[in-house]
């Protein structure tokens, strides 16, 4: 097959990580995906992977030269379904698809990535894309927020990591501080403050930890000062932004994710893939991935503060043994629930039903 994939978004979010990630498992199988961007690491990121990369302008929705140059390469380069991200992407790349009679595949990364406004009606009236979500929850939460969309068009395919050879072997020396980690954007609606609290708390009565916190956001100056004042700026590491994220991941036995809300965090199926102990608020679908052994530290929305100390105050009096054993619940979960050799043959099977036969017959069950 030959496939372009689309996202004009500007910040790093889990959609451009899953774009590059499956586009490079589809190529590996013997199909060519190009990718489409603007200027930046998104590009970059492709380029590494060793997928053909283009940085482009969309200019503003609708903009004819973008449609025009979009519908030539889909001629020229015999491209047979297209995938786009965000409104800029199929106002422009999607239109040019629709123009050249090509499927659509709009990826959706949260419940209510767009609005029931009349230029969204349009738009689907127009391209009549296929809807693809990465769980239960970001496709019903899309169904309920567009109307106008049939349930038959729309599929769910996991997220997918793939998980390594052997879950980490954690805790590597029990007399040292736990090592905890996030890597999730430094926003409020991410959580970090919760966090920071809980670990003030949990210092005060003693317990041992290191906080390591890679990512960037307009909260990351506030989060430092707010660190810093609860007399924690020595149990925390700032990464900041980074593409190596594995290198973060590696120095930690527990990730926490406190997001306040979320659809299948990519981060979350990162550290799981690795055989970190997930410790997460439950949101979005993340109890859709989550391992049975370990269910405990998925916690409560409505009381996450103090679920999350007592969830961490426990892990930080937890043997090698039992850490080890819930890394290795979460590893297992990754491999037999969201592993990329599962889950792309899935993407590949949806794209060959949708260039060759009938769309309905992709939706998951």
């Amino acid at each position: 097959m030959r496939l372009a994939f689309f996202n004009s978004s500007r910040s790093w979010g889990g959609v451009k990580t899953w774009t590059v990630e499956f586009a490079a498992a589809l190529q590996q199988m013997g199909h060519e995906v190009t990718i489409f961007g603007r200027k930046g690491p998104f590009v970059q990121r492709a380029a590494h992977a060793g997928l053909p990369a283009h940085e482009v302008s969309f200019g503003p929705d609708f903009n004819p030269a973008a449609i025009w140059r979009f519908a030539s390469f889909f001629r020229r380069q015999g491209t047979q379904a297209v995938l786009v991200n965000v409104g800029r992407d199929i106002r422009t790349a999607g239109v040019a698809a629709a123009l050249c009679g090509l499927p659509v595949v709009h990826r959706i990364g949260l419940p209510r990535d767009m609005r029931n406004h009349w230029k969204v009606r349009a738009v689907h009236r127009l391209v009549r894309p296929h809807y693809l979500c990465p769980c239960e929850f970001i496709r019903q939460g899309m169904l309920d927020a567009l109307p106008f969309v049939d349930k038959k068009d729309s599929t769910v395919i996991l997220s997918a990591k793939t998980p390594s050879p052997a879950p980490a072997a954690l805790r590597r020396d029990s007399a040292a501080p736990l090592q905890l980690v996030t890597t999730s954007q430094l926003k409020s609606d991410k959580g970090h403050a919760d966090v920071l609290h809980v670990l003030h708390a949990l210092k005060a009565d003693g317990h041992r930890f290191h906080w390591h916190v890679a990512g960037t956001g307009d909260k990351a100056g506030e989060l430092k000062a707010t660190a810093a004042a609860l007399g924690l700026a020595g149990d925390i590491t700032w990464h900041g932004f980074t593409q190596d994220i594995g290198s973060v991941l590696s120095l930690a036995d527990v990730f926490v994710l406190p997001s306040l809300s979320e659809g299948l965090p990519n981060t979350l199926l990162e550290a799981m893939a690795r055989g970190l102990v997930p410790v997460a608020r439950n949101v979005g679908g993340i109890a859709e991935v989550w391992p049975h052994h370990g269910r405990q530290l998925l916690l409560p929305a409505d009381s996450f503060r103090p679920a999350l100390h007592k969830a961490l105050a426990d892990l930080t009096q937890s043997g090698t043994e039992q850490l080890n054993s819930l890394g290795a619940a979460a590893w297992t979960q990754c491999r037999t629930t969201f592993s990329m050799q599962t889950q792309a043959p899935r993407l590949e099977q949806f794209f060959n039903t949708l260039i060759h036969g009938n769309p309905a017959s992709c939706v998951s069950s």
